[in-house]
């Protein structure tokens, strides 16, 4: 047990953690964040090799130092990663990594922090630990029955491991529609969706997305209505891959399937169809399970909040996890608002 009391422990080392201690510079708080990772850059060391940003890089940057200028249209996973470790250099924020949350508990005023390293204690916690690490795969029937390749996109890398196989992709995504324009290229691919996949204008990327969730977020903070239906923000983003793929025809969703079987798929209309890899792109919950001890956590992982702040446990915050902690806050741009109002929030908490 360390005896130590820090006024403020971020839990996860991703972008909503650098962007709350790019906050905390001006601060007199006394902050550690906890990274589960052996280095810097966060959940993008784990993604697949061709995945890009939806955005240019000038629209892509965290608070306070806009992300270098990219090679293509769109900033790399290289890219990336070189970004968010720059980053964490240019303002030696304290970080100490791999510690592993496993629990977090609160006596009295003070939160206990259990790891696999040690136990820290802190005055306030902030939750910025994402999605990545709690993939979700659906049940369906007969899944478990399958005895060829089942892996989630989290696991997903080239397309090189698919060559000449038959292989499902699963999800109406942007995951789905990337990874089948890649894999369609080197494989016969089958793209199964729940509903029909929908497609914002080609015009449409990540800086117009930001503008709509600003948008939407000013006018409900006046109390006023704002239709953003036109850019559905969980519909597909043109990117150059997805653009290739339609015009080598193969977005088509098969629609969804009845059951899986040991060899294959049994299709809505009865059809079976041989099948040697299922690439699941059906997103993730939360990755919270760890603050089951502080407040209610509902399957997906969600914790009941009011903007960032925990509604069931004083000095808790959540952040960077999508719409129910902030329009756009699980993206790099959008997050840098909450994480200055959430540290002030936590300024403000820690002068009771």
């Amino acid at each position: 047990m360390d005896d130590k009391i820090h006024d403020l422990i971020i839990i996860g080392g991703g972008q909503s953690a650098l962007a709350c201690a790019f906050f905390l510079r001006r601060k007199d708080i006394d902050y550690l964040i906890l990274d589960d990772q052996d280095s810097c850059g966060a959940s993008w060391k784990h993604t697949w090799e061709s995945l890009t940003l939806f955005s240019p890089p000038e629209h892509s940057s965290l608070p306070g130092w806009q992300m270098p200028a990219s090679e293509g249209e769109f900033p790399t996973r290289k890219e990336t990663i070189d970004y968010l470790c720059q980053y964490e250099d240019r303002y030696g924020f304290s970080i100490e990594r791999p510690v592993r949350v496993i629990s977090v508990n609160k006596y009295d005023s003070i939160f206990s922090i259990k790891t696999n390293k040690k136990d820290y204690k802190s005055k306030a916690v902030i939750s910025a630990t994402g999605t990545f690490q709690n993939p979700f795969i659906p049940e369906v029937k007969g899944r478990d029955q399958f005895e060829g390749r089942q892996l989630h996109s989290s696991a997903y890398c080239t397309p090189e491991d698919f060559q000449n196989k038959k292989v499902m992709i699963v999800g109406e995504g942007n995951s789905g529609a990337q990874i089948l324009a890649e894999v369609s290229k080197v494989a016969n691919t089958f793209w199964s969706t729940h509903q029909e996949p929908e497609y914002l204008p080609d015009d449409v990327d990540g800086r117009v997305l930001f503008d709509v969730a600003s948008a939407k977020y000013y006018a409900e903070k006046k109390g006023e209505t704002f239709d953003a239906s036109k850019y559905n923000l969980g519909n597909i983003v043109m990117v150059p891959s997805v653009k290739e793929a339609r015009e080598r025809d193969v977005l088509h969703s098969k629609g969804q399937i009845q059951a899986i079987t040991k060899d294959g798929v049994i299709w809505q209309d009865g059809s079976h169809q041989e099948i040697d890899t299922i690439i699941w792109c059906t997103g993730f919950g939360y990755s919270t399970g760890f603050l089951n001890n502080l407040v209610s956590i509902d399957n997906k992982g969600k914790v009941p909040t009011k903007s960032t702040k925990a509604k069931e446990t004083d000095g808790l915050w959540l952040l960077g996890y999508g719409g129910w902690t902030g329009f756009a806050s699980a993206t790099i741009i959008g997050v840098g608002r909450y994480a200055k109002q959430t540290i002030q929030e936590v300024s403000e908490y820690l002068k009771l």
